[in-house]
């Protein structure tokens, strides 16, 4: 007994520090590893003076400056779109049944991997997509399908489109979030009932009163999808153009390429990335500041009418329209998993047959295999992990101040596509040659940011007065903690398990990258089906995507159900 509390007290000292460590280390290791290579160091092509030799190579592509314009251009309109209609959403149904039917709509959304999201949206505008079936022939006189550009349209529309469908339910979920702590909820909501008995429209009510400090705790979720959308590579990858492709998927393919020159080419391209990213970032702070000048005499004004009736009208058209497009594209997946032969214009296929599922469940064991032992391995650490610094945090709050704050973002504000690179330099320089244990590791980066911050507020909310108690009853610390709080944290223990298993069973790029191309899981081959493969082929897989983070969000909602049940 006493060696097991001095190992549990022992553990929980030293897991903040095991967790900064996870956090920093690899990240900027990775940005070591490509800021060599990137400026001419690379022994392993006898590469060993500095220069700038890949900055040269990098600027002399030919469409180096779109590639940089995509990237910038789709990840800032995208980012304002999701949080416009966020705030509209939060605006128009604020106080109102609707924003939690809302809510139970989109959450589901936020689980669905990028990869499979892009599939579905692409099943629905493709020139032979559901969208011109719904209209053709009645309304458009189409026989054949249209000569339109979606999805691999030169401007970037399509991912901007996939980029703000993904974007929009993390941004309200987090909102909302904030909303549900009683100690911030109350006070907005109080103060928003105060605007309305002095005569303020709620729209108004809401846009003077609670988005200025609704829009500080959002803030840092805002810049983390702002990077994320800079470096993406899933979206850009099956929705974007070709010629050129987004900067992230130019690095990628020079990565991947057999010549191995290209590297030092790939590597510059990484560190213009995190410029563009950085340049993002900037972008949004400046966006900031502007706003807030040109606010100013809109909060102390006095006015308590902004045309409130017409921009809630206009939500809800966006809402409807935005749920249309989400369902829509739902069911042209699932269509296309079970369509036999299906013509255009046809809107339903001529026949529906489970060929496609049969052959493909065949050929995804593997995958299927690696994808359940890498995302349970990274969970299950990651919860283990962040439950003892939150242990940790209620016996000393200032070792975990900077977690909670900065760090635990740090993965998700530098772009994957930076450091994984220079992470893989890592994993080559230490003789790593476990595949598995490599793809786990990057995993971890980005599922541990998710779980800290989906068991936080729960963890700190738990009344102390329970330990207190136990206490002085003479428990030990380590029996309070396995016996009493983790049995009161079970639900959500789970939820936070699950979206970790559902972030690793999203992850493309790290698995691509640590795993050497020798780790296939359903996101990978997902992927790479999207691009060339039959359409019913890819539906499956994207749809199993889905699946499996849906299966265990249900198991994670019943199983305390049943617990307690069963205790009672």
């Amino acid at each position: 007994m006493i060696v097991a509390n001095t190992l549990f007290t022992r553990l929980v000292r030293n897991s903040p520090y095991l967790l900064i460590a996870l956090l920093v280390v690899p990240v900027l290791g990775g940005l070591l590893g490509v800021l060599l290579p990137a400026f001419g160091w690379f022994p392993a092509l006898g590469a060993n003076e500095f220069g700038l030799f890949g900055f040269v190579q990098l600027f002399n592509t030919p469409g180096i400056e779109r590639m940089v314009l995509l990237s910038f251009g789709t990840s800032l309109v995208s980012t304002l779109l999701a949080f416009v209609i966020t705030v509209l959403i939060l605006a128009s149904y604020f106080n109102s049944p609707w924003l939690k039917r809302i809510q139970r709509l989109l959450g589901p959304i936020l689980v669905i991997p990028h990869a499979a999201a892009a599939i579905a949206i692409g099943f629905l505008i493709t020139p032979s997509g559901f969208l011109s079936r719904l209209i053709s022939p009645w309304l458009t006189g189409w026989d054949i399908p249209p000569d339109w550009l979606f999805p691999h349209d030169p401007y970037g529309l399509s991912i901007i489109l996939g980029l703000t469908l993904k974007e929009l339910p993390f941004l309200l979920l987090i909102a909302l979030g904030v909303l549900a702590q009683p100690e911030i909820g109350k006070t907005l909501k109080a103060q928003h009932k105060v605007a309305s008995s002095l005569g303020y429209c709620p729209m108004t009510g809401f846009f003077k009163v609670i988005l200025p400090s609704l829009y500080g705790y959002m803030r840092l979720p805002i810049l983390a999808v702002l990077a994320y959308s800079s470096a993406s590579v899933e979206i850009p990858l099956i929705l974007g153009s070709n010629t050129p492709p987004t900067l992230a998927v130019a690095i990628m393919q020079w990565f991947n390429d057999v010549d191995l020159s290209l590297r030092i080419k790939a590597s510059s391209g990484a560190i213009l990335q995190i410029l563009i990213t950085l340049s993002l970032l900037g972008s949004w702070c400046l966006l900031e500041l502007l706003v807030k000048k040109c606010s100013t005499s809109f909060l102390v004004n006095g006015e308590r009418e902004y045309g409130g009736m017409l921009i809630q009208r206009m939500t809800h058209l966006i809402t409807t329209v935005m749920l249309s497009v989400i369902c829509l594209a739902l069911v042209a997946m699932v269509l296309w998993s079970f369509a036999g032969f299906w013509s255009f214009p046809d809107l339903l296929p001529q026949q529906l047959v489970t060929l496609h599922w049969s052959s493909a469940l065949l050929q995804m064991q593997t995958p299927l295999f690696n994808t359940l032992v890498i995302a349970i391995s990274t969970t299950l650490i990651a919860i283990a992990l962040t439950l003892f610094v939150l242990e940790a945090e209620q016996q000393n709050t200032k070792t975990i101040s900077a977690i909670s704050g900065f760090i635990i973002y740090l993965p998700l504000l530098i772009p994957s596509i930076a450091f994984l690179f220079g992470l893989v330099w890592l994993f080559e320089q230490v003789n790593s040659q476990h595949a598995y244990i490599n793809v786990v590791f990057s995993h971890l980066l980005f599922v541990l940011p998710y779980v800290f911050l989906s068991l936080a507020n729960s963890y700190r909310r738990l009344d102390p007065r329970f330990s207190t108690v136990a206490a002085s009853l003479g428990v030990q610390p380590s029996k309070i903690f396995w016996q009493l709080k983790l049995p009161l944290l079970l639900s959500p223990i789970l939820i936070a398990s699950a979206l970790g298993l559902a972030i690793s069973f999203s992850q493309y790029l790290p698995t691509l990258l640590s795993g050497a191309g020798r780790i296939n899981t359903i996101t990978t081959e997902a992927v790479t089906l999207a691009n060339g493969a039959s359409r019913r082929t890819s539906a499956v897989y994207a749809l199993m995507q889905m699946l499996l983070p849906a299966l265990f969000f249900i198991l994670a909602w019943a199983a305390p159900k049943l617990f307690f049940r069963n205790r009672g």
